[in-house]
């Protein structure tokens, strides 16, 4: 039985959304080739998956499926716009506002070619690859509790919605008791303490 409905909460992306916009301005030409946590992608090649991603779920809450919404992420390394500091703020919006519309909500979606809740699978993503911005760029990230929260739900494995790991890698050991960033970054499969130059994962 379908239990995503018009009934069920609404999930904010918009403070997700927002703290990887202000980002944007904090990173420098000079730092788009450099190492991310995201061990497949430079910042840049990071910066291209988050425009691409937004265009996906943006298209996924509108129900409107096709290329953007059916190709696997680990196709080809994503190639960024060159008017990125200008077009990405805008896609971000889009995603932003597709989601609270009751017929986006209604059912599973799908993006980067897997099937998911939708907006939780996107505040989810916005969560980890704005840490993955900020902290390959020097930048302080400041992520809600709330939106903290869904991401740890949405990857924490359980019975019912098993965790893909096509979409992040397996988790790596940190305290229960850790902050809620840290513990959500660490079911991604990243490194809290993770600095550019050091490896992503544990060894």
């Amino acid at each position: 039985m379908d239990t995503h409905t018009e009934t069920t909460p609404t999930i904010d992306l918009e403070p997700a959304a927002r703290q990887i916009a202000g980002l944007l301005d904090g990173i420098a030409e000079q730092q788009l080739a450099d190492p991310t946590p995201c061990p497949d992608y430079t910042v840049q090649e990071l910066l291209a998956h988050v425009a691409a991603l937004s265009t996906a779920f943006r298209d996924a809450a509108r129900k409107n499926f096709g290329p953007t919404t059916d190709t696997a992420p680990d196709v080809a390394l994503p190639v960024l716009a060159d008017d990125w500091r200008e077009s990405l703020p805008p896609l971000l919006d889009e995603l932003v506002t597709a989601w609270p519309v009751p017929a986006a909500r209604q059912g599973m979606t799908g993006a980067g070619s897997v099937d998911m809740p939708g907006e939780a699978a996107a505040v989810d993503e916005l969560v980890i690859h704005g840490w993955d911005l900020a902290r390959s760029t020097g930048q302080k990230y400041e992520a809600d509790e709330a939106s903290l929260l869904v991401s740890l739900a949405m990857l924490t494995p359980n019975d019912t919605v098993p965790r893909s790991e096509s979409i992040f890698g397996l988790p790596v050991p940190d305290p229960a008791d850790a902050p809620l960033v840290d513990r959500a970054v660490a079911m991604s499969g990243r490194r809290p303490d993770w600095q550019p130059g050091a490896s992503a994962a544990l060894p």
